[in-house]
């Protein structure tokens, strides 16, 4: 059996490791070869090819039984197409280890997914807090440090929480969660995705291989998932306003009656509320956790960083570092939750419609653009001029740091949530994150007077 593994970052080294366990002869190629990705070639005992194209690309397919493409190969990308042209299997990691998974000695263990346009990553931490909660060992994997393939290799786990970019999903025929839960969607990745349809379509297949005892869970207040939902074969769950799970009053509830008080939550903002709902959906219709377990990581449960971080409050002015929300929704998400914002938006164009993000600028006070979409981003926050209030344009995050706190007032919220990529900038926007930290703690020195704790 050949493999071709292209991409070879941590994803694909780890598919390369595993592959190889198994049998494989790998093969691997990257459109960007650097030292540290030659040294890794090497370490694993691979050819690595340099960009090679596409007539190189269509006779090495030729030669394989699968492709397994990194997270970042478009679903356009030259090797897809060859592969497609062939009828050689194209797969993500997530598949493979699901399938090998099945093969277990002792029997599959109980996979919980997650996916959306936003709010991935918080729900699936909260997920894996709540079955650690209830005694389970359990790792979050998928598009986290902890790529599937390498978790599986540890019978120490329980159960598995996954993290489904719509980048994994595109290429899983047969992976099939125990419970998978869809939150929103919104317009992004279209420099990956050739369509929205294409999008969607990726995120739906979380709930394609269900079984009708498998739990599906869909966000009420995201039309489109409700209306995938509909189609899909699992049974199906709810969450949000009028959903099987949902708030009432300040009472987390479910189907069998109140699980938790948000009262006792470290953090209870509104989209906090919903990934709780949505990780209580997946526990206890899984019967992997109770409500005793639930209460018990919410009390505790701190969500990750650059997701609404509470970095400190300086001279009244409190101070969150949001650079995980690289889209509109997910900037919007976070407007939502705030009043009086000096907000810090903009970075690289992923070619989707800025506007989502300023549907409630009467919150916004004043705007900071900085990077690739900066004079975009202005423009889809006019509304805060005619309003009275200052939208203003710099290239980069310094600037940026130095004229919101100039513009910031007491009881205001000093917001980064850029809506965009960071990669205008930066390698990531964890750095861009760590940055704006840093910048933020070099402006104000040790007079922090946070009396909030950490968000």
């Amino acid at each position: 059996m050949r493999a071709l593994v292209y991409g070879l970052a941590v994803t694909g080294a780890s598919t390369v490791r595993a592959l190889r366990r198994r049998g494989y002869d790998v093969i691997c190629g990257d459109d960007v070869v650097t030292a540290e990705r030659i040294a890794t070639a090497r370490a694993l005992g691979v050819e690595l090819l340099d960009a090679p194209d596409a007539d190189v690309l269509a006779d090495l397919v030729a030669t394989c039984d699968l492709v397994s493409p990194a997270p970042g190969i478009p679903e356009t990308h030259a090797v897809v197409v060859a592969a497609q042209a062939a009828g050689v299997e194209v797969v993500s990691e997530i598949e493979l280890a699901y399938r090998w998974e099945q093969e277990r000695p002792g029997g599959p263990r109980p996979i919980l997914a997650i996916t959306g346009t936003d709010g991935k990553t918080t729900t699936t931490l909260m997920t894996v807090a709540m079955l650690r909660a209830a005694g389970l060992s359990t790792v979050d994997a998928g598009n986290t440090d902890t790529p599937l393939v390498d978790a599986i290799e540890d019978d120490g786990y329980d159960a598995f929480v996954v993290e489904c970019t719509s980048f994994r999903l595109a290429w899983t025929p047969t992976f099939r969660p125990d419970a998978g839960a869809w939150l929103n969607l919104a317009p992004d990745h279209l420099n990956w995705h050739v369509s929205m349809q294409s999008y969607g379509d990726a995120k739906a297949r979380i709930w394609r291989n269900q079984r009708p005892d498998d739990v599906a869970v869909a966000f009420t207040g995201a039309p489109d998932v409700m209306s995938r939902l509909a189609g899909s074969p699992g049974r199906h769950l709810t969450f949000g306003p009028g959903g099987d799970y949902h708030l009432d009053g300040d009472t987390l509830t479910g189907p069998s009656g109140p699980i938790a008080s948000t009262t006792t939550m470290r953090r209870a903002l509104p989209h906090d509320i919903t990934n709780a709902l949505a990780a209580s959906a997946l526990v206890l219709e899984t019967g992997l956790a109770d409500s005793d377990a639930i209460r018990s990581a919410l009390v505790s449960f701190v969500g990750p960083p650059h997701r609404l971080e509470h970095i400190g409050r300086w001279d009244g002015v409190d101070w969150f570092n949001d650079s995980k929300a690289t889209t509109p929704h997910a900037a919007g998400v976070a407007i939502r939750a705030f009043d009086d914002i000096v907000l810090i938006a903009g970075g690289k164009d992923k070619y989707v419609d800025l506007a989502e993000m300023a549907v409630d600028a009467d919150r916004v006070k004043a705007v900071v653009a900085i990077g690739e979409t900066r004079d975009a981003v202005a423009s889809a926050f006019s509304a805060v001029v005619a309003a009275g209030g200052v939208v203003q344009t710099t290239e980069f995050l310094p600037e940026a740091v130095a004229r919101a706190a100039a513009l910031a007032a007491p009881g205001d919220t000093l917001l980064l949530s850029p809506g965009c990529a960071s990669l205008d900038q930066y390698r990531s926007f964890e750095e861009r994150g760590d940055h704006f930290r840093d910048l933020a703690r070099a402006l104000h020195g040790d007079t922090n007077d946070d009396t909030k704790g950490e968000a």
